[in-house]
């Protein structure tokens, strides 16, 4: 579900708060905690995170999702920087994860819920495991004392299925609270046709396949009587829900967008690069064809350094460059910024914006201050390449 759409649909299901987790990011957080706030429902910013079980739990398929919810300033400064350390800590042959030491340092702030059935201790608990799961829930309880709630999820999924008992036992004989969760990933039951098709598309599958990634026709997000229904033997779990509201105080900040710095004379590097660049494109023109062309890249260059967006530049043409020296096909250029000499100059586009008649105003303009925002298409087949370290660069 888009941002706005959660937003809007718990406004109109009356639900007080919601929480968004996307895996391993916290990609819309802004635009959620934004849409959340325009339709009077409290944001809970949050993230499942993957982490990998400590070394003397370990076994088979041992990377497990954990719910952590951002209580404060504190704990959102320490899930960005968990979700940073999971795509940037790791083998880049691995998916994005977390060792779980690495919680260690970074828990203060944060409220986490076991993960239901992608949890380790769900997981552990049905795969017979019972004493290795207490010694991941000592481990949980030791990192967020007082912040730890035993979720419960009930979507016909096994292993949650199996582990529930086990769940709240534990949870009774160690004074743990429950959690009811809904993870939803669709608004109601009539998208589910919809969500299992769009999951079939992001997985490159069919839909007749048997062994595929499949929606859950529960994943919808449902309203208070739902769940009211569904925990009715354990309305503490639903209460809780509230509860964990009340104790989550913080939203995404509001703030520009920080673009990054390759140096203090970037300005300077990307006037240098452009203006190599052209000559090479202008290579065996005649000087009174040459001068448009000049001009034209002296009027970028002024409005693109003075918008701030050198880095920019040099940051897409350097991985357009590096694509394209390692036989990774790119296209020519397509939407508003093939309308930048700039842009041909350093081999961003390849199309020449004179010669077609295109406007560098619709692509970056300092009357209407925006992003600029270049649409690069690279082959499919090959856009996943791994980028092994060339000269010390990547």
């Amino acid at each position: 579900m888009e941002p706005k759409t959660i937003a809007e649909r718990s406004a109109k299901l009356g639900f007080p708060a919601v929480a968004l987790a996307d895996r391993n990011g916290l990609y819309g957080v802004m635009p959620f905690s934004e849409a959340c706030f325009s339709k009077g429902v409290q944001p809970i910013i949050g993230a499942m995170l993957a982490v990998a079980r400590p070394e003397e739990i370990g076994g088979p398929n041992g990377i497990d999702w954990l719910a952590l919810l951002a209580k404060d300033d504190t704990g959102y400064a320490n899930l960005c920087k968990l979700v940073s350390s999971a795509h940037l800590d790791r083998p880049i042959e691995q998916d994005p994860h977390v060792e779980f030491a690495r919680l260690e340092s970074l828990s203060e702030g944060l409220i986490a819920l076991t993960g239901g059935g992608e949890g380790a201790l769900a997981r552990l608990i049905a795969d017979g495991q019972q004493t290795k799961a207490e010694t991941y829930l000592d481990q949980l309880q030791r990192l967020f004392p007082d912040r730890l709630y035993v979720e419960l999820s009930r979507r016909n999924h096994p292993i949650e299925e199996a582990a529930e008992t086990a769940l709240i036992d534990l949870a009774y004989a160690r004074g743990l609270p429950l959690v009811a969760t809904n993870p939803a990933a669709y608004s109601d039951p009539s998208f589910h046709a919809a969500h299992d098709a769009m999951l079939c598309i992001a997985n490159s599958a069919y839909v007749e396949s048997a062994d595929r990634a499949s929606s859950s026709p529960d994943a919808w997000l449902k309203d208070g009587t739902a769940m009211e229904e569904l925990f009715a033997d354990l309305p503490e779990a639903l209460a809780n829900t509230a509860v964990i509201a009340r104790r989550c105080a913080v939203a995404a900040p509001q703030r520009k967008p920080i673009l990054p710095r390759l140096s203090n004379h970037e300005d300077e590097q990307l006037r240098r690069d452009a203006q190599a660049g052209l000559d090479v494109r202008l290579a065996g023109r005649a000087p009174e064809e040459r001068q448009s062309y000049v001009e034209r890249l002296d009027y970028e260059l002024e409005i693109i350094t003075g918008m701030g967006f050198a880095s920019y530049f040099l940051i897409v043409a350097d991985f357009i460059k590096w694509a394209k020296a390692n036989d990774i096909p790119v296209g020519p250029g397509r939407g508003s910024g093939a309308g930048s000499v700039v842009a041909w100059a350093l081999t961003i586009t390849d199309l020449d914006p004179i010669a077609l008649g295109l406007l560098f105003e619709r692509f970056l303009n300092p009357e209407r201050v925006s992003m600029p925002d270049f649409d690069i298409d690279f082959c499919e087949t090959h856009r996943d390449k791994e980028i092994t370290k060339v000269q010390g660069k990547y």
